[in-house]
Formats: structure tokens, C-alpha cells, sequence
């Protein structure tokens, strides 16, 4: 009888230990009451964003129709990994003549995949463009286009719910112990002190650092197109030279990279915790960890927009083909949109309609917004300051997927030899020799309209593998080569 009763008690305390976190939630949206509707919404938004609209459009729910919803919240990672799970989810979908794949919702990401996934006829139009037109007329607070980047897709199958721009998270103190100057321009990252001091993140597994590549490489080209010691050069050989100086720089900045992280979240933490001196990063990244390791009269992280470097893209909302819940998943679009919504983004916490525990340091994508926020934040508005880069998706969106694996084969794949080779060259002091070796970015040419390579872009996997393998060893052999060169000089010994 004994031994029964602390069995018992044995049993009751490990279920009190499991019940005891789910218990304490502070939100009934976390834990769905049996009679709730389930909203299924595939993200790559933190758990901090997801919280607080989870919590907020319940309370909306629940008091326009007095019914509890719950979100279940599905996040593999970033947005790389959610378009394989949706690629894998809707070839089986359509294998199996089904209409979806058990989800309602892509919330959060790149501008480029939703537009794949639209194009692949996986998202169904937003109702919200006929319910209220008035949002996204000319003059309307959701502008169409914004430096050259679309916000909302022709199609109405998208619409972006926040903005982000891409730039230079750095450390103040490191950057002064190193004797430079603060960082104003992405050239400013390849600077030779900069050795083994940056924190860089996988662009073949975020969308938004391959975004940044992009965006790298574009800056170069027009640069080169109005570059008035090039313009009795035709227009193609302008775009071609941009090109390749655009590769060279994201070279170099690997080259002075500590690592590649698979999280882009790794990159703010490391510079603030001193791990490195700079790095690059989404301004909410670099907004919300400044907000959390600065304190007055001490500033261990800043970010800074690089001078006519990155353009103002827009984090976009969908709903997916064969929703469970389209009423339901078509609502919960137009509160992200409605000026209720919008309000979680930046508003401080406690504000009307501001979130709850903690700030998401995002800027709205309404225009509207920024009139209801404290000047201080206002004046942060993407659309009223800025030295914007003016995208241009001709030059090259269509090699998107060739610059993110060019960046895996040219800098991740084979990064050792990398640094060992600008390792050498830096030691040497810079013999151009070995530095053109190294940067001899000659086996990506730019193709004519911006194609990207057909070996890496290619759909079968194994060609695809078979050009990553191909292209790796090429520019092994150019750094390995590039070492050596740079051991014949004297100052390397």
C-alpha cells in the first residue's frame, strides 16, 4: 500500500512538473480551448513576433466573434527551409490531387520567395485588396513600389506587412581599438584589420542575407553604369565589369570572415557580446539587440545603413492554396494589415494597440503608421530618410539563385583556403599578383539579361551538385595558387 501511494505521488509530481509550464502561459492562445479554430501559419518571424500577433488577433477574434482561435505556428527556419517544406508539401499535394497541405498561412520572409510561390500558383488572392482598395490606391498608405522594391504583388496574391532594410551592425569599442573609422559603406567591411573579426550568415539558408548579396553586388553594377571613366564603354561591359567587382567584394568580405553562421540571429549577438567586430544584418536585428545590450553611456552595438548600399524591401503576408480556414486565414491577413495590426510593430509596449511584453522593432509597412508613433520614431520612418539604393530587378533578380550558390561555392565551401590565402597576401603587404589570383572571379561571368548559371539553377540536384563541386575546386586551386604567390615575397616570411 505504501509503495502504491509514492507511486502515486511520484506520478503526480512528474505531471505537475510537465502541466506546470503550460499552466503558467499567460495567454489562452497558447494553449487552444476545445472548441477554438486552429489557424496552421508557416513563418520564419521570432517567437517574440509570433507571440504577440498570436495573442493579439485572438483578442480581435474573440471580441468581433466571440470565438477563441488558436495559431499553431510552424517554423523549420528560415525562409529557405520553409520553401522546401512547401515545395515537398505541394508536389505531394498535387501528386495526390489535394487541393493544400494542411496550412492556411506564409507570413514573414523575402519579397523573391513569396513571388516564387505565387508564380508556382501556391497563394490565392488576399481579400483585403477588395475590402478596403482604399489601402493600396495611389496616394493610399501600402505604396505599390518603394525603391524599386514591389510591396504589394500585381497579382493581389501578396502584400508586405513590414519593412526591413539591410546593413552594418559594429562594435564601437572594437572598431576603435582596431583604428578605424566607423563603418559608412559595405567596402568598409574588407578593410585588412578586419581579418577573422566579421560574423556573416549562409545566404542558401536565409533569404534575407541572400538579399544582402544581392543587393552587394547590384550597388557595384550601377556604380559601373555611371562611372564616368566607363562611359565610352558599351552598356553590357559597364554591367559585366560592376558584376564581377561585385563578387570581389563579397570575396573579400568572407575573406575577413570569422564564420558563416546557418542563423542570421547569431550575427548582432556575437558583435554586442564582443565576439566580433562587425557584421551584417537586418535593421530589426540590429534595433532589438541594441535595445537590449546598450545602456546609458555605454554603446556596445550600432547599426548603420550602408550609403546608397541597400534598398527598403517589404516582409510579405500570403495565404496558401487549399487553406483549412480561408475566412479565418484571409482575417487574420487583413488585421496584420489594418492599422490595429500595423501597431505591433513599432509602437512601444503598453502603447494602444502596442504589444504586450516586448517591442519587434519593425517598421510598418503602413505609411500611416508613423503618424500615431513619438516623434523620435517617426523621424525613424524608412520612406522619409535614407540613402537608398534604387533596385533595379532587371540587373539581377533572375540570377538570384546563382548568387547564393556562388556565394557557398566561392566563400563557405572553401573559406579555409580562402582566409589562408589573404592571410598570406595581407602578411606580403598586398602584392597585386597574388591579389588578382584571388580574386579571379572570371568562372561566373555575367550572362546576358542577368541569367543566372544553368548548372547551378539547374532543377536536378544532381547537376546542380555537380556544378557547386566543379566551381568549389576551381577557386580552391586560385586560392591555394594565390598563397603561394604571396610566400615568394620577402615580407612573408
Amino acid at each position: 500500500m505504501k509503495n502504491a501511494r509514492v507511486w502515486w505521488l511520484t506520478l503526480g509530481c512528474i505531471g505537475l512538473l510537465i502541466a506546470l509550464p503550460l499552466l503558467l502561459r499567460k495567454d489562452s492562445t497558447q494553449l487552444p480551448a476545445a472548441d477554438a479554430r486552429r489557424l496552421v501559419i508557416y513563418t520564419p518571424h521570432s517567437e517574440t513576433i509570433r507571440k504577440e500577433f498570436a495573442e493579439a488577433f485572438s483578442r480581435h477574434w474573440r471580441k468581433t466573434h466571440a470565438q477563441d482561435v488558436y495559431i499553431d505556428w510552424r517554423s523549420p527556419g528560415g525562409t529557405s527551409e520553409i520553401r522546401l517544406v512547401l515545395d515537398a508539401g505541394f508536389k505531394a499535394a498535387d501528386e495526390g490531387k489535394l487541393a493544400g497541405i494542411g496550412a492556411d498561412l506564409f507570413f514573414g520572409g523575402g519579397e523573391p520567395d513569396f513571388a516564387s510561390q505565387a508564380r508556382k500558383g501556391r497563394l490565392v488572392p488576399l481579400q483585403v485588396f477588395q475590402r478596403h482598395p482604399e489601402w493600396f490606391a495611389p496616394g493610399g498608405p501600402i505604396p505599390e513600389m518603394f525603391t524599386g522594391e514591389r510591396l504589394w504583388a500585381k497579382d493581389r496574391t501578396w502584400s508586405s506587412s513590414c519593412l526591413s532594410r539591410f546593413g552594418i551592425c559594429w562594435s564601437p569599442a572594437r572598431w576603435q581599438a582596431l583604428g578605424l573609422s566607423p563603418p559608412t559603406r559595405w567596402a568598409d567591411l574588407t578593410q585588412p584589420q578586419l581579418r577573422g573579426q566579421l560574423a556573416l550568415a549562409d545566404p542558401t539558408k536565409s533569404g534575407s542575407v541572400a538579399r544582402i548579396f544581392e543587393l552587394i553586388i547590384q550597388a557595384e553594377m550601377q556604380r559601373s553604369l555611371t562611372d564616368p571613366t566607363r562611359q565610352g564603354l558599351p552598356e553590357a561591359q559597364r554591367l559585366a565589369l560592376g558584376w564581377s567587382e561585385g563578387l570581389r567584394l563579397l570575396q573579400r568580405l568572407a575573406a575577413n570572415a570569422r564564420y558563416f553562421s546557418d542563423s542570421s540571429t547569431k550575427v548582432p549577438l556575437d558583435v554586442a557580446d564582443g565576439n566580433a567586430a562587425a557584421g551584417m544584418c537586418v535593421d530589426y536585428y540590429g534595433a532589438a539587440f541594441a535595445h537590449q545590450v546598450n545602456r546609458p553611456g555605454t554603446t556596445r552595438l550600432i547599426w548603420t545603413a550602408p550609403a546608397a548600399g541597400t534598398t527598403v524591401s517589404g516582409d510579405p503576408i500570403a495565404v496558401l492554396r487549399g487553406a483549412p480556414e480561408p475566412e479565418l486565414a484571409q482575417a487574420f491577413a487583413e488585421f496584420v494589415l489594418s492599422p490595429e495590426g500595423q501597431a505591433l510593430w513599432s509602437s512601444p509596449v503598453g502603447a494602444l494597440h502596442g504589444p504586450r511584453e516586448r517591442e519587434l522593432f519593425r517598421p510598418p509597412v503602413r505609411q500611416d503608421s508613423y503618424e500615431a508613433l513619438p516623434a523620435e520614431r517617426a523621424a525613424l520612418s524608412p520612406y522619409l530618410s535614407g540613402d537608398h539604393l534604387q533596385y533595379r530587378p532587371e540587373l539581377t533578380s533572375a540570377a538570384f539563385g546563382t548568387i547564393r550558390r556562388a556565394v557557398r561555392v566561392m566563400c563557405i565551401d572553401t573559406h579555409e583556403e580562402l582566409k589562408e590565402a589573404w592571410t598570406e597576401i595581407v602578411r606580403a603587404g598586398l602584392p597585386a599578383e597574388a591579389l588578382a589570383t584571388m580574386a579571379d572571379v572570371s568562372a561566373f561571368p555575367y550572362r546576358d539579361g542577368g541569367k543566372g548559371d544553368p548548372g547551378l539553377d539547374s532543377t536536378d540536384p544532381l547537376v546542380s551538385a555537380r556544378r557547386m563541386s566543379e566551381l568549389a575546386e576551381i577557386f580552391r586551386q586560385n586560392y591555394r595558387r594565390a598563397a603561394e604567390q604571396a610566400r615568394q615575397y620577402p615580407t612573408a616570411r
